[in-house]
């Protein structure tokens, strides 16, 4: 089982083409490592796009996460990196 479901599911809410990937990277459970790919991110600035996330988890950054780690790519770029 996904133990971090509910981040992918917040993200997807926003964001309903996104591909999710998190992962754990202290073993706490509350530092994630999350990658996003998404078309939505075409054109925007890094910082517009990490917003983007940052909106969508705020809540979760108020109670279960810690700390983020976000990347972020549109298709083209993760199927390029």
């Amino acid at each position: 089982m996904n133990d971090f479901k509910f981040v992918e599911d917040i993200i997807k809410a926003g964001i309903p083409d996104a591909q999710v990937i998190v992962e754990d990277m202290t073993g706490t459970r509350d530092h994630l490592d999350i990658t996003v790919v998404s078309d939505v991110f075409k054109g925007k600035m890094l910082i517009e796009q990490h917003q983007m996330l940052m909106n969508l988890l705020k809540d979760e950054l108020k109670q279960r996460i810690h700390a983020v780690k976000l990347q972020t790519y549109t298709k083209e770029k993760f199927q390029t990196r």
